[in-house]
């Protein structure tokens, strides 16, 4: 301060992270990385998540792991590109920036859970806002708006979004916002984005079309390119494969929306820890290797199953009653499978009994019990979800090993491979196997 206790004039204002544009005109935060190869060429998306530039001054290969909660500033008005972890990190926007690169955005954030990325998107509605949604929803997604409709006063509408007129039938100028998964958890029904968000945006042009992508990631379909304004994943699934993070992925067409998530972000402290960054970033490489071994099982798993007639519900087989509508807009199916006997849960042995999916070892689950079990008893029977449906997630593993694990579990409940009990050839006992996850 000089003598008249006034700033010095050399002190510099403070700088903040939205002052750099990359080479194709992205307003976004300041990266160690620039969001595509500096020639400008995009390349194949396999070569694309794998592929990044990076300013380290020692060239390291790896992005660096800036484990620090605050940065140096140049002067007392502050000044330099970082100030706060908080506010921003090197690690976390050279993901942000790699992300918004194969999520085709124009901005990608990163915080610190797939339900944290959903509750920044929601703090954008206000009292009085109308949200239109689906009546298949991941257990987490279910909660969080029935808060927000108790005790924040949002007008929630969960209406079957597989069927497009439905969703018009609630749209209006009220409308702030469509959130949409597909396929749906966990009944893997496929929705419309193309022709809801067409529908959104005609009966009110400032609504916004949310898609959870996590069940397809980036890998097979981008939400952005089909109509929808901003998209979502849970990072802890396939993007980041090894189950060993925890993390959301939230991606904007337009700056502006990006701005609002940000301050979200930066005001309630929720983004992704610089160490978490780094293992996310490490996982989105090997995204195609993993997703296409996984499809690969699950494909095998599902054929096996519909041929031993077991009812399966998986977009990979042309028996799923949209499968057209599916590869209309994704780029391949999905990985998970249900069953009606809870005892085939605990007979399998290569199928870890645990929620989610995604991962790179086999999962199996009981969504009403598990996953879902914060839906109400009555609302899961409105919504016609078995009480005893089981969901399997396809991994990595050998798939014979996979397959004979089971049978093997099939047969411990004295099932014949037709899906019949033995004592009972009643068609109630049939196994309802529908894949869930199968990518």
């Amino acid at each position: 301060m000089d003598s008249n206790g006034q700033a010095e004039k050399s002190a510099k204002p403070l700088g903040k992270a939205f002052s750099k544009i990359d080479i194709d005109g992205h307003n976004l935060p300041p990266s160690p990385a620039p969001s595509s190869p500096r020639d400008g060429k995009r390349y194949a998306l396999a070569t694309e998540l794998v592929y990044t530039e990076g300013t380290d001054q020692y060239n390291a290969s790896s992005t660096p792991i800036y484990q620090t909660a605050t940065f140096k500033q140049t002067s007392g008005g502050g000044g330099g590109e970082y100030d706060y972890t908080r506010s921003g990190n090197p690690t976390r926007t050279h993901l942000e920036r790699h992300l918004a690169k194969i999520m085709c955005a124009e901005r990608a954030l990163v915080v610190s859970s797939g339900m944290a990325a959903l509750d920044v998107i929601t703090r954008i509605l206000r009292p009085g806002d109308e949200v239109v949604t689906g009546d298949d929803l991941y257990g987490g997604t279910n909660r969080l708006l029935k808060y927000l409709s108790t005790n924040g006063n949002i007008i929630v509408h969960h209406v079957d979004t597989t069927d497009s007129s439905a969703v018009q039938n609630v749209l209006s100028q009220r409308t702030a916002m469509v959130l949409l998964e597909t396929p749906t958890n966990p009944l893997i029904k496929i929705v419309d984005i193309p022709t809801i968000s067409k529908a959104t945006h005609h009966a009110n042009p400032s609504a916004l079309v949310a898609v959870d992508n996590t069940m397809l990631s980036p890998l097979l379909q981008n939400p952005l390119d089909l109509g929808a304004d901003l998209v979502y994943e849970s990072g802890t699934k396939y993007l980041s494969g090894h189950h060993d993070l925890m993390a959301g992925v939230i991606a904007v067409k337009e700056q502006k929306i990006g701005e609002k998530m940000y301050f979200s972000i930066n005001a309630s402290g929720c983004g992704l820890a610089p160490f978490d960054s780094w293992l996310l970033m490490r996982g989105i490489k090997t995204l195609k290797v993993r997703m296409e071994q996984q499809q690969s099982n699950a494909q095998q798993i599902a054929e096996f199953l519909e041929s031993h007639g077991f009812r399966v519900r998986y977009p990979g087989l042309v028996s799923h009653p949209q499968y057209d509508l599916h590869h209309s807009m994704a780029r391949g199916p999905a990985q998970c499978y249900h069953s009606k006997r809870a005892i085939i849960v605990e007979s399998a042995k290569l199928w870890a009994i645990s929620v989610s999916f995604g991962c790179v070892n086999s999962l199996i689950s009981m969504p009403c019990r598990m996953s879902h079990a914060s839906i109400d008893a009555k609302t899961r029977q409105e919504r016609a979800m078995p009480e005893d449906i089981i969901r399997l997630c396809v991994g990595i593993e050998d798939v014979d090993d996979l397959v004979e694990d089971l049978s093997r579990a099939v047969s411990a409940v004295n099932l014949r491979p037709d899906g019949f009990s033995a004592a009972n050839h009643s068609q109630e006992n049939k196994l309802d196997t529908q894949s869930n996850d199968i990518f």
